[in-house]
Protein backbone atom coordinates (compact mmCIF):
# COMPACT_ATOMS: atom_id res chain seq x y z
CA UNK A 1 0.00 0.00 0.00
CA UNK A 2 1.32 3.44 -0.91
CA UNK A 3 2.18 5.75 1.99
CA UNK A 4 1.05 9.10 0.63
CA UNK A 5 1.90 12.62 1.74
CA UNK A 6 -0.88 15.09 2.48
CA UNK A 7 -0.40 16.36 -1.08
CA UNK A 8 -0.72 12.79 -2.38
CA UNK A 9 -3.85 12.12 -0.37
CA UNK A 10 -5.51 15.31 -1.56
CA UNK A 11 -4.73 15.04 -5.24
CA UNK A 12 -5.37 11.32 -5.69
CA UNK A 13 -8.88 11.24 -4.27
CA UNK A 14 -12.03 11.37 -6.37
CA UNK A 15 -13.05 14.85 -7.50
CA UNK A 16 -15.77 16.44 -9.57
CA UNK A 17 -13.37 17.46 -12.33
CA UNK A 18 -11.93 13.94 -12.49
CA UNK A 19 -15.43 12.49 -12.81
CA UNK A 20 -16.26 15.00 -15.53
CA UNK A 21 -13.15 14.18 -17.57
CA UNK A 22 -13.68 10.42 -17.12
CA UNK A 23 -17.29 10.77 -18.27
CA UNK A 24 -16.16 12.89 -21.20
CA UNK A 25 -13.57 10.34 -22.25
CA UNK A 26 -16.06 7.46 -21.93
CA UNK A 27 -18.88 9.37 -23.57
CA UNK A 28 -16.87 10.54 -26.54
CA UNK A 29 -15.67 7.02 -27.24
CA UNK A 30 -18.70 4.86 -26.27
CA UNK A 31 -21.15 4.05 -29.03
CA UNK A 32 -24.65 5.25 -28.20
CA UNK A 33 -23.69 7.59 -25.35
CA UNK A 34 -25.19 11.06 -25.44
CA UNK A 35 -22.59 13.48 -24.08
CA UNK A 36 -24.41 16.48 -22.63
CA UNK A 37 -22.10 17.04 -19.70
CA UNK A 38 -18.53 17.75 -20.75
CA UNK A 39 -16.81 20.91 -21.83
CA UNK A 40 -15.34 19.62 -25.07
CA UNK A 41 -16.08 22.21 -27.75
CA UNK A 42 -18.04 21.35 -30.86
CA UNK A 43 -16.26 19.95 -33.88
CA UNK A 44 -17.13 22.77 -36.24
CA UNK A 45 -16.42 21.57 -39.80
CA UNK A 46 -15.23 24.96 -41.02
CA UNK A 47 -12.80 25.29 -38.10
CA UNK A 48 -11.47 21.75 -38.51
CA UNK A 49 -10.90 22.36 -42.22
CA UNK A 50 -9.12 25.61 -41.41
CA UNK A 51 -6.84 24.00 -38.82
CA UNK A 52 -5.99 21.14 -41.18
CA UNK A 53 -5.02 23.56 -43.93
CA UNK A 54 -3.08 25.71 -41.45
CA UNK A 55 -1.05 22.68 -40.34
CA UNK A 56 -0.33 21.80 -43.97
CA UNK A 57 0.92 25.34 -44.58
CA UNK A 58 3.06 25.27 -41.45
CA UNK A 59 4.46 21.87 -42.36
CA UNK A 60 5.42 23.05 -45.84
CA UNK A 61 7.27 26.08 -44.53
CA UNK A 62 8.94 24.27 -41.61
CA UNK A 63 7.25 26.10 -38.73
CA UNK A 64 5.33 22.98 -37.70
CA UNK A 65 8.47 20.88 -37.21
CA UNK A 66 10.11 23.81 -35.47
CA UNK A 67 7.24 23.92 -32.96
CA UNK A 68 7.29 20.16 -32.46
CA UNK A 69 11.05 19.75 -32.10
CA UNK A 70 12.08 22.70 -29.90
CA UNK A 71 11.39 24.03 -26.42
CA UNK A 72 10.01 27.52 -26.03
CA UNK A 73 11.03 29.65 -23.05
CA UNK A 74 9.18 29.24 -19.75
CA UNK A 75 7.04 32.31 -20.46
CA UNK A 76 5.93 30.84 -23.78
CA UNK A 77 6.58 31.44 -27.47
CA UNK A 78 8.00 34.95 -27.92
CA UNK A 79 6.36 35.53 -31.29
CA UNK A 80 2.90 34.81 -29.88
CA UNK A 81 3.48 36.94 -26.79
CA UNK A 82 4.31 39.93 -28.99
CA UNK A 83 1.47 39.23 -31.42
CA UNK A 84 -1.11 38.89 -28.61
CA UNK A 85 0.10 42.09 -26.95
CA UNK A 86 -0.31 43.98 -30.23
CA UNK A 87 -3.77 42.45 -30.74
CA UNK A 88 -5.00 43.46 -27.28
CA UNK A 89 -3.61 46.98 -27.67
CA UNK A 90 -5.42 47.31 -31.00
CA UNK A 91 -8.74 45.82 -29.87
CA UNK A 92 -9.09 47.33 -26.39
CA UNK A 93 -6.40 50.01 -26.13
CA UNK A 94 -4.93 48.24 -23.10
CA UNK A 95 -1.32 49.17 -22.21
CA UNK A 96 -0.10 45.61 -22.84
CA UNK A 97 3.35 44.40 -23.87
CA UNK A 98 4.80 40.91 -24.16
CA UNK A 99 5.97 41.30 -20.55
CA UNK A 100 2.29 41.23 -19.50
CA UNK A 101 1.54 37.81 -21.03
CA UNK A 102 2.53 34.25 -20.13
CA UNK A 103 1.42 30.94 -21.60
CA UNK A 104 0.61 27.78 -19.66
CA UNK A 105 -0.23 24.18 -20.53
CA UNK A 106 -3.96 24.87 -20.50
CA UNK A 107 -5.79 27.40 -18.37
CA UNK A 108 -6.44 24.76 -15.68
CA UNK A 109 -2.69 24.86 -14.98
CA UNK A 110 -2.88 28.66 -14.77
CA UNK A 111 -5.63 28.50 -12.15
CA UNK A 112 -3.61 26.04 -10.09
CA UNK A 113 -0.65 28.41 -10.21
CA UNK A 114 -2.65 31.53 -9.42
CA UNK A 115 -4.84 30.13 -6.66
CA UNK A 116 -1.82 28.80 -4.78
CA UNK A 117 0.23 31.91 -5.50
CA UNK A 118 -2.23 34.22 -3.75
CA UNK A 119 -4.00 31.89 -1.31
CA UNK A 120 -3.05 29.13 1.07
CA UNK A 121 -0.83 28.95 4.13
CA UNK A 122 1.22 32.08 4.95
CA UNK A 123 4.66 32.24 6.54
CA UNK A 124 3.04 33.30 9.82
CA UNK A 125 0.81 30.23 9.77
CA UNK A 126 -2.29 32.13 8.76
CA UNK A 127 -4.54 31.14 5.88
CA UNK A 128 -5.66 33.15 2.87
CA UNK A 129 -8.50 32.03 0.62
CA UNK A 130 -9.95 32.51 -2.85
CA UNK A 131 -13.36 34.19 -3.00
CA UNK A 132 -15.86 33.26 -5.70
CA UNK A 133 -18.34 36.17 -5.47
CA UNK A 134 -20.98 34.53 -7.66
CA UNK A 135 -21.69 30.84 -7.10
CA UNK A 136 -22.23 28.59 -8.99
CA UNK A 137 -18.77 28.56 -10.53
CA UNK A 138 -16.56 26.26 -12.59
CA UNK A 139 -16.17 22.86 -10.89
CA UNK A 140 -12.50 22.65 -11.98
CA UNK A 141 -11.60 25.34 -9.47
CA UNK A 142 -12.73 23.42 -6.42
CA UNK A 143 -9.89 20.90 -6.15
CA UNK A 144 -7.04 23.17 -7.29
CA UNK A 145 -5.89 24.32 -3.86
CA UNK A 146 -2.90 22.85 -2.03
CA UNK A 147 -4.64 23.48 1.29
CA UNK A 148 -8.02 22.32 2.48
CA UNK A 149 -10.81 24.91 2.82
CA UNK A 150 -8.98 27.31 0.50
CA UNK A 151 -12.12 28.48 -1.31
CA UNK A 152 -15.18 30.40 -0.23
CA UNK A 153 -18.26 31.09 -2.37
CA UNK A 154 -21.00 33.68 -2.05
CA UNK A 155 -24.64 32.91 -2.76
CA UNK A 156 -26.16 34.97 -5.59
CA UNK A 157 -29.44 36.78 -5.80
CA UNK A 158 -31.82 35.24 -8.33
CA UNK A 159 -33.80 37.35 -10.79
CA UNK A 160 -36.79 35.55 -12.29
CA UNK A 161 -37.27 36.41 -15.96
CA UNK A 162 -40.02 35.80 -18.55
CA UNK A 163 -40.36 32.52 -20.45
CA UNK A 164 -39.13 30.36 -17.58
CA UNK A 165 -35.67 31.91 -17.40
CA UNK A 166 -33.70 33.39 -14.51
CA UNK A 167 -30.37 35.14 -13.90
CA UNK A 168 -27.88 35.14 -11.05
CA UNK A 169 -26.44 38.43 -9.79
CA UNK A 170 -23.67 39.22 -7.32
CA UNK A 171 -25.23 39.91 -3.91
CA UNK A 172 -23.09 42.92 -3.04
CA UNK A 173 -25.19 43.67 0.06
CA UNK A 174 -23.96 40.43 1.64
CA UNK A 175 -20.58 40.03 -0.06
CA UNK A 176 -17.83 39.99 2.54
CA UNK A 177 -14.18 40.44 1.57
CA UNK A 178 -12.37 39.70 4.81
CA UNK A 179 -8.69 39.94 5.67
CA UNK A 180 -8.39 36.22 4.89
CA UNK A 181 -9.19 36.74 1.19
CA UNK A 182 -6.13 36.74 -1.07
CA UNK A 183 -7.81 36.63 -4.48
CA UNK A 184 -11.24 37.23 -6.04
CA UNK A 185 -12.08 34.98 -9.00
CA UNK A 186 -15.00 35.10 -11.43
CA UNK A 187 -15.63 33.54 -14.85
CA UNK A 188 -17.17 35.65 -17.62
CA UNK A 189 -19.06 34.11 -19.40
CA UNK A 190 -19.61 31.75 -16.51
CA UNK A 191 -19.13 28.04 -16.68
CA UNK A 192 -21.60 26.41 -15.78
CA UNK A 193 -24.48 28.87 -16.14
CA UNK A 194 -23.77 30.88 -19.30
CA UNK A 195 -24.09 34.01 -17.15
CA UNK A 196 -22.24 37.16 -18.17
CA UNK A 197 -21.89 39.38 -15.13
CA UNK A 198 -22.77 42.94 -16.03
CA UNK A 199 -20.21 45.66 -16.68
CA UNK A 200 -21.33 47.34 -13.47
CA UNK A 201 -20.85 44.14 -11.44
CA UNK A 202 -17.37 43.65 -12.90
CA UNK A 203 -16.35 47.24 -12.13
CA UNK A 204 -17.62 46.88 -8.55
CA UNK A 205 -15.64 43.66 -8.10
CA UNK A 206 -12.54 45.37 -9.46
CA UNK A 207 -13.07 48.26 -7.04
CA UNK A 208 -13.47 45.85 -4.12
CA UNK A 209 -10.30 43.99 -5.08
CA UNK A 210 -8.24 47.18 -5.31
CA UNK A 211 -9.68 48.45 -2.01
CA UNK A 212 -8.42 45.26 -0.33
CA UNK A 213 -5.13 45.23 -2.27
CA UNK A 214 -5.80 41.82 -3.80
CA UNK A 215 -6.03 40.77 -7.47
CA UNK A 216 -9.21 40.11 -9.41
CA UNK A 217 -8.88 37.00 -11.61
CA UNK A 218 -11.27 36.87 -14.58
CA UNK A 219 -11.64 33.54 -16.37
CA UNK A 220 -12.22 34.59 -19.98
CA UNK A 221 -12.11 31.15 -21.62
CA UNK A 222 -15.30 31.82 -23.64
CA UNK A 223 -15.06 35.58 -23.87
CA UNK A 224 -13.74 38.41 -25.99
CA UNK A 225 -11.87 38.91 -28.24
CA UNK A 226 -11.63 35.14 -28.85
CA UNK A 227 -13.37 32.72 -29.00
CA UNK A 228 -16.12 35.29 -28.62
CA UNK A 229 -18.90 32.94 -27.46
CA UNK A 230 -20.95 35.78 -25.96
CA UNK A 231 -24.54 36.63 -26.85
CA UNK A 232 -24.98 39.85 -24.88
CA UNK A 233 -23.28 43.23 -24.84
CA UNK A 234 -20.36 43.34 -22.43
CA UNK A 235 -17.16 45.34 -22.24
CA UNK A 236 -13.90 43.51 -21.42
CA UNK A 237 -11.93 44.96 -18.51
CA UNK A 238 -8.22 44.88 -17.68
CA UNK A 239 -5.85 46.90 -15.54
CA UNK A 240 -2.64 45.98 -13.69
CA UNK A 241 -4.65 44.64 -10.73
CA UNK A 242 -6.67 42.29 -12.96
CA UNK A 243 -5.43 38.87 -14.04
CA UNK A 244 -7.13 37.76 -17.24
CA UNK A 245 -7.05 34.04 -18.11
CA UNK A 246 -7.72 33.04 -21.72
CA UNK A 247 -7.49 29.86 -23.75
CA UNK A 248 -7.37 28.37 -27.25
CA UNK A 249 -9.60 25.44 -26.22
CA UNK A 250 -13.02 26.84 -27.05
CA UNK A 251 -11.77 28.15 -30.37
CA UNK A 252 -11.68 24.45 -31.23
CA UNK A 253 -8.18 23.51 -30.07
CA UNK A 254 -8.55 21.83 -26.65
CA UNK A 255 -5.93 19.23 -27.49
CA UNK A 256 -3.07 21.74 -27.80
CA UNK A 257 -3.52 22.74 -24.12
CA UNK A 258 -2.68 26.43 -24.46
CA UNK A 259 -3.67 28.79 -21.65
CA UNK A 260 -2.95 32.52 -21.75
CA UNK A 261 -2.49 34.80 -18.72
CA UNK A 262 -2.55 38.60 -19.01
CA UNK A 263 -1.38 40.36 -15.86
CA UNK A 264 1.11 42.80 -14.42
CA UNK A 265 4.80 42.03 -14.87
CA UNK A 266 5.28 40.70 -11.34
CA UNK A 267 2.56 38.08 -11.78
CA UNK A 268 3.91 37.12 -15.21
CA UNK A 269 7.41 36.74 -13.76
CA UNK A 270 6.01 34.40 -11.09
CA UNK A 271 4.20 32.27 -13.70
CA UNK A 272 7.34 32.13 -15.82
CA UNK A 273 9.30 30.75 -12.87
CA UNK A 274 6.55 28.26 -11.95
CA UNK A 275 6.39 27.04 -15.54
CA UNK A 276 10.14 26.46 -15.53
CA UNK A 277 10.03 24.44 -12.32
CA UNK A 278 6.89 22.41 -13.01
CA UNK A 279 6.93 21.84 -16.77
CA UNK A 280 10.13 23.43 -18.14
CA UNK A 281 8.08 25.31 -20.75
CA UNK A 282 4.58 25.50 -22.19
CA UNK A 283 3.85 23.39 -25.26
CA UNK A 284 4.78 24.95 -28.59
CA UNK A 285 2.24 23.67 -31.12
CA UNK A 286 -0.80 25.67 -29.98
CA UNK A 287 1.14 28.94 -29.69
CA UNK A 288 2.65 28.42 -33.15
CA UNK A 289 -0.82 27.91 -34.62
CA UNK A 290 -2.25 30.89 -32.74
CA UNK A 291 0.59 33.08 -33.95
CA UNK A 292 -0.21 32.16 -37.56
CA UNK A 293 -3.91 32.89 -36.95
CA UNK A 294 -2.99 36.38 -35.79
CA UNK A 295 -0.55 36.92 -38.66
CA UNK A 296 -3.31 36.05 -41.14
CA UNK A 297 -5.84 38.30 -39.31
CA UNK A 298 -8.01 35.22 -38.84
CA UNK A 299 -8.20 34.81 -35.06
CA UNK A 300 -10.94 37.36 -34.41
CA UNK A 301 -12.52 36.93 -37.85
CA UNK A 302 -13.09 33.21 -37.29
CA UNK A 303 -14.35 33.85 -33.75
CA UNK A 304 -16.92 36.35 -34.99
CA UNK A 305 -17.90 34.78 -38.30
CA UNK A 306 -17.71 31.03 -37.60
CA UNK A 307 -17.49 30.10 -33.91
CA UNK A 308 -20.05 32.48 -32.41
CA UNK A 309 -22.74 31.97 -35.11
CA UNK A 310 -22.37 28.19 -34.85
CA UNK A 311 -23.07 28.22 -31.12
CA UNK A 312 -25.85 30.79 -31.42
CA UNK A 313 -27.70 28.54 -33.85
CA UNK A 314 -27.09 25.41 -31.77
CA UNK A 315 -28.30 27.26 -28.66
CA UNK A 316 -31.54 28.36 -30.32
CA UNK A 317 -32.22 24.79 -31.49
CA UNK A 318 -31.55 23.39 -28.01
CA UNK A 319 -33.82 25.89 -26.25
CA UNK A 320 -36.65 24.96 -28.61
CA UNK A 321 -36.11 21.25 -27.92
CA UNK A 322 -35.95 21.78 -24.16
CA UNK A 323 -39.26 23.60 -24.07
CA UNK A 324 -40.86 20.90 -26.24
CA UNK A 325 -40.19 18.38 -23.47
CA UNK A 326 -39.83 20.43 -20.29
CA UNK A 327 -42.20 23.36 -19.62
CA UNK A 328 -41.25 26.14 -17.17
CA UNK A 329 -43.27 24.37 -14.44
CA UNK A 330 -40.74 21.54 -14.57
CA UNK A 331 -37.53 23.34 -15.58
CA UNK A 332 -36.21 26.89 -15.32
CA UNK A 333 -33.27 27.86 -17.54
CA UNK A 334 -30.57 30.36 -16.67
CA UNK A 335 -30.56 33.12 -19.28
CA UNK A 336 -27.95 31.89 -21.81
CA UNK A 337 -25.61 34.84 -22.37
CA UNK A 338 -22.45 32.99 -23.38
CA UNK A 339 -20.29 29.84 -23.13
CA UNK A 340 -21.46 26.43 -24.37
CA UNK A 341 -23.73 25.30 -21.54
CA UNK A 342 -27.28 25.55 -20.30
CA UNK A 343 -27.93 25.59 -16.56
CA UNK A 344 -31.19 23.88 -15.66
CA UNK A 345 -33.05 24.40 -12.39
CA UNK A 346 -35.70 21.89 -11.29
CA UNK A 347 -37.28 23.61 -8.23
CA UNK A 348 -39.84 20.85 -7.58
CA UNK A 349 -37.63 17.83 -8.32
CA UNK A 350 -38.28 15.27 -5.55
CA UNK A 351 -34.80 13.70 -5.84
CA UNK A 352 -31.36 15.29 -5.91
CA UNK A 353 -29.73 16.01 -9.23
CA UNK A 354 -26.92 13.64 -8.17
CA UNK A 355 -29.53 10.85 -8.12
CA UNK A 356 -30.92 12.13 -11.42
CA UNK A 357 -27.39 12.08 -12.88
CA UNK A 358 -26.99 8.42 -11.91
CA UNK A 359 -30.34 7.52 -13.50
CA UNK A 360 -29.43 9.34 -16.70
CA UNK A 361 -26.01 7.71 -16.80
CA UNK A 362 -27.64 4.28 -16.64
CA UNK A 363 -29.52 5.23 -19.80
CA UNK A 364 -26.45 6.53 -21.62
CA UNK A 365 -27.04 10.26 -21.07
CA UNK A 366 -24.17 12.13 -19.43
CA UNK A 367 -24.79 15.44 -17.67
CA UNK A 368 -23.22 17.05 -14.58
CA UNK A 369 -25.08 17.42 -11.27
CA UNK A 370 -25.12 20.93 -9.89
CA UNK A 371 -23.63 20.46 -6.44
CA UNK A 372 -20.09 20.26 -7.87
CA UNK A 373 -20.32 23.89 -8.98
CA UNK A 374 -20.47 25.49 -5.54
CA UNK A 375 -16.86 25.19 -4.28
CA UNK A 376 -16.46 26.72 -0.84
CA UNK A 377 -20.14 27.41 -0.17
CA UNK A 378 -20.21 27.25 3.62
CA UNK A 379 -23.97 27.03 4.16
CA UNK A 380 -26.37 24.34 3.07
CA UNK A 381 -28.53 25.48 0.17
CA UNK A 382 -31.15 23.21 -1.36
CA UNK A 383 -30.76 25.00 -4.69
CA UNK A 384 -27.35 23.32 -5.19
CA UNK A 385 -29.11 19.93 -5.42
CA UNK A 386 -31.79 21.15 -7.83
CA UNK A 387 -29.61 22.17 -10.79
CA UNK A 388 -27.73 20.44 -13.60
CA UNK A 389 -25.37 21.58 -16.33
CA UNK A 390 -25.80 20.41 -19.89
CA UNK A 391 -23.89 21.44 -22.96
CA UNK A 392 -25.50 22.05 -26.33
CA UNK A 393 -22.54 20.91 -28.43
CA UNK A 394 -23.91 17.66 -29.98
CA UNK A 395 -26.09 17.50 -33.07
CA UNK A 396 -29.76 18.39 -32.61
CA UNK A 397 -30.86 14.77 -33.00
CA UNK A 398 -28.63 13.64 -30.14
CA UNK A 399 -29.67 16.56 -27.98
CA UNK A 400 -33.34 15.73 -28.53
CA UNK A 401 -32.79 12.07 -27.59
CA UNK A 402 -30.99 13.14 -24.42
CA UNK A 403 -33.59 15.71 -23.43
CA UNK A 404 -36.41 13.22 -24.05
CA UNK A 405 -34.74 10.79 -21.63
CA UNK A 406 -34.16 13.61 -19.13
CA UNK A 407 -37.86 14.50 -19.23
CA UNK A 408 -38.83 10.84 -18.78
CA UNK A 409 -36.62 10.48 -15.71
CA UNK A 410 -37.95 13.68 -14.18
CA UNK A 411 -41.53 12.49 -14.65
CA UNK A 412 -40.60 9.09 -13.22
CA UNK A 413 -39.16 10.79 -10.12
CA UNK A 414 -42.39 12.77 -9.66
CA UNK A 415 -44.58 9.67 -10.09
CA UNK A 416 -42.58 7.78 -7.48
CA UNK A 417 -43.36 10.39 -4.82
CA UNK A 418 -47.09 10.55 -5.46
Amino acid sequence: MMKLSLFGQKFTRHSGISQLMEDMNDGLRSAGSIMLGGGNPARIPAMEAYFSELCREMSAEGTLSEALCNYDGPQGKDTLLNALAALLRKEFNWPITAANIALTNGSQSAFFYLFNLFAGRNQDGGMRRVLFPLAPEYLGYGDAGLEEAMFVSAKPTIELLPEGQFKYHVDFDNLRVGDDIGLICVSRPTNPTGNVITDDELIRLDTLARQHDIPLLIDNAYGLPFPGIMFTEARPLWNPNIILAMSLSKLGLPGVRCGIVVANEAVISAIRNMNGIISLAPGSLGPAMANRLIEKDDLIRLSNDVVKPFYQQRLAETLTILRRYLPPERCLIHKPEGAIFLWLWFPELPISTEALYQRLKQRGVLMVPGHYFFPGLEQDWRHTRQCMRMNYVPEAEQIERGIAILAQEIERAHRETV
